[in-house]
């Protein structure tokens, strides 16, 4: 049975989100815990060291929450009408990111999935601070998607790699059981400068080729081009669905989204966006 945490504000960015995941996972047995993480408007330290319920805000605040939590979860339930999904309910007073690291070690969850909007109000996934933040922090499969975007079957997936990692099972685990879900190829794509593989590498590549044995799947190769722009190119030559990226420290993947400020990244991406982290709590 998969475990599935929804962080939701009750956007319909928020719902966009819920409703790509009850899609991905129709066919399987879920738990889905449904989270909203407040804290009220009026938040100082008077008010954290005060019982808050003093000040008549955490009350009505968290019955808030529990509310919309409840139209939400009626909601899903109207919509997909899923035997196999079970939903649960979470209003937590806490930061996001704090919740969400609590959660994922405590009900083990198996994947994060959440809306993303960057402050600009595109439609791409622009990475927001809250999904940048759950990215840095979390060892936990996060997937986000985009504002807007319906849901597509994965049927093409692109994994851009640097084949600098040594693949564990935890790595292309939360892969390869969305690729069984469905008729997916996988596109295995190696961005490079020329240079030739050196033997860590080569022996990466070759744990890759093994681990995707079951699974439709094809290498490519481009040199001379940054990252961001082969991910792009390639996008649009290919109906890609799901892009995946496994977050590694000194990677590409680092350097793509944590050295450059968002709003100077330049990269705009219109499909979910798969990170699994380079550390597992399960692993």
């Amino acid at each position: 049975m998969k475990k599935i945490l929804l962080p939701t504000d009750f956007s319909e960015n928020s719902w966009n989100a819920i409703s790509y995941a009850l899609n991905l996972f129709k066919n399987e047995t879920c738990t889905f815990y449904l989270l909203n993480a407040y804290t009220p408007v009026i938040y100082h330290v008077e008010y954290v060291l005060v019982n808050p319920a003093q000040y008549g805000l955490g009350d009505a605040v968290r019955e808030n929450a529990l509310k919309q939590l409840d139209i939400f979860k009626d909601r899903m339930t109207k919509t997909f009408k899923n035997p196999k999904h079970t939903i649960e309910t979470i209003a937590a007073f806490n930061t996001l990111v704090s919740e969400v690291k609590e959660l994922v070690a405590k009900k083990k969850v198996d994947y994060v999935i959440m809306g993303t909007k960057g402050a600009t109000g595109a439609t791409e996934v622009l990475f927001g601070s809250n999904t940048v933040h759950v990215f840095k922090n979390l060892d936990c499969p996060i997937l986000a998607v985009p504002a807007g975007f319906s849901f597509e079957t994965p049927h093409e997936i692109l994994f851009p790699t640097d084949y600098e990692i040594d693949y564990k099972d935890h790595h292309l685990k939360p892969l390869i059981d969305i690729t069984s879900l469905y008729n997916t190829r996988v596109n295995i794509l190696h961005v490079s400068y020329g240079y030739d593989l050196s033997e860590d590498q080569e022996a990466h590549k070759n744990i890759l080729q093994k681990s995707f044995e079951h699974v439709a799947h094809l290498f490519h190769s481009v040199s001379n081009k940054d990252v961001a722009e082969a991910i792009t190119e390639f996008q649009l030559k290919s109906r890609v669905n799901l892009l995946v990226m496994i977050n590694n420290k000194h990677s590409f993947f680092e350097n793509l989204f944590f050295k450059s400020t968002i709003n100077q990244i330049g990269f705009h991406l219109n499909i979910p966006f798969l990170v699994i982290p380079v550390k597992s709590i399960t692993a």
